[in-house]
């Protein structure tokens, strides 16, 4: 009888070890969920961040519009065209253009548009570069607020397609 009380004994130890092990087991997988939880906030914010920079991006280039559709209203505003009714509109228009295709590069560099799409943006913009009046208004230096990123982007772009 003793012998069976001794391993009676011996499994009843062997049982709490398991219960301990289980318990530990049980009190960690609330603190793997709250740390799951927390990485997967954090990457939210991130792409959340990440949105809210390109959303504030296209409002200056935005601004940037209206300001040039102002000149384009009033040619008092910009005195440096010698034939505002030609020069000016052509020049804006195409400042324009180039103001869009820099929304579509920053967007693509922040992940917000795909590569497929970016390059059509692309082909179809290197043939614009073509353009001899594209060329002069990219060289002149007037009212041309660009990204460092873009300008050198763009000399890449202007060089390729020559």
């Amino acid at each position: 009888m003793k012998s069976s009380l001794g391993d009676m004994m011996a499994g009843i130890e062997e049982v709490m070890k398991h219960l301990d092990m289980v318990n530990v087991l049980l009190r960690g997988i609330p603190l793997l969920a709250a740390g799951g939880g927390l990485v997967y906030a954090a990457l939210q914010f991130r792409g959340w961040q990440t949105a809210q920079y390109v959303a504030n991006f296209t409002k200056l280039v935005e601004l940037q519009l209206q300001l040039r559709r102002m000149a384009l209203d009033d040619p008092s505003l910009v005195p440096w065209f010698q034939d505002p009714a030609k020069e000016m509109r052509s020049f804006f228009y195409m400042l324009m253009e180039l103001s869009l295709f820099e929304i579509a590069w920053f967007s693509h560099r922040h992940g917000q548009l795909t590569d497929d799409y970016f390059a059509s943006w692309e082909v179809s913009f290197a043939s614009i570069a073509r353009r001899p009046e594209f060329r002069a208004m990219w060289q002149s230096d007037r009212t041309k607020i660009l990204h460092d990123g873009f300008r050198q982007y763009m000399d890449t772009l202007i060089e390729r397609s020559s």
